[in-house]
């Protein structure tokens, strides 16, 4: 008999948002897949969890994928983690979880939580329908990407690192007029947490300002055209 995948949401920065049930799912796995398994690690050390780990991530080899499933198939029960929220949502374990649908493997989430749900719902902007874009394209495509999100008729979400905020940001002011309403939300339940809300000229010139604030995770909501 086939074991369970269970995909499970993590802190995105605050430890004391995993859920018990999240908690206790580590304990009883027989392996936790995750991105950086020093990551991982931590956080189950926190938790006094001593769960097996293996990597899996954007540069894991097929073989690596049809390892993990091999063990589930094994009657091994895996979960996947990434190293902060929810995995599978513009992360490598969507590779997995589409295997596993493949093999007849059982699906399990135990919901946690993300980054993209948090920063809608205290930007004041429209819940009801966004679009959610990942990460802004390094090279090839960002033109496109903005384009896309000035003619988008829904709330649109992304997600941004600090190296290529600036560059961001820069390019948001350039496309978009100041009507469009852009909420930054840096560091999501961390010490640090901000929330920056304006035209996209308004928060460049915010950021220019305050260029100390630029480190760690953004997530960016756009309102709708």
């Amino acid at each position: 008999m086939n074991g369970i995948l269970y995909i499970v949401g993590t802190p995105i920065g605050n430890l004391g948002d995993f859920s018990e049930r999240g908690k206790e799912t580590l304990r009883n796995v027989d392996l936790v897949a995750c991105e950086d398994t020093r990551v991982t690690r931590k956080l189950l050390s926190h938790f006094d969890i001593h769960t097996p780990t293996d990597s899996y991530h954007q540069h894991s080899s097929g073989n690596k994928q049809e390892k993990i499933i091999t063990r589930i198939t094994d009657g091994k029960d895996v979960a996947v983690v990434s190293d902060a929220g929810t995995p599978a949502i513009s992360d490598p374990g969507m590779r997995l979880v589409e295997a596993a649908h493949h093999k007849g493997i059982q699906v399990v989430s135990i919901p946690g939580p993300s980054a993209v749900a948090a920063a809608v719902s205290i930007s004041g902007l429209r819940g009801d329908e966004f679009t959610f874009f990942g990460f802004v394209p390094r090279k090839k495509g960002r033109e496109s990407f903005f384009v896309d999100i000035l003619e988008s008729s829904r709330t649109a979400v992304f997600y941004e690192s600090p190296h290529r905020f600036e560059k961001t940001i820069d390019a948001m002011a350039d496309v978009l007029p100041d009507d469009r309403t852009v909420v930054v939300c840096r560091e999501i339940t961390k010490q640090f947490e901000s929330v920056v809300r304006g035209s996209a000229s308004f928060v460049k010139a915010y950021f220019n300002e305050h260029d100390d604030e630029i480190r760690g995770e953004f997530t960016v909501v756009v309102s709708q055209a």
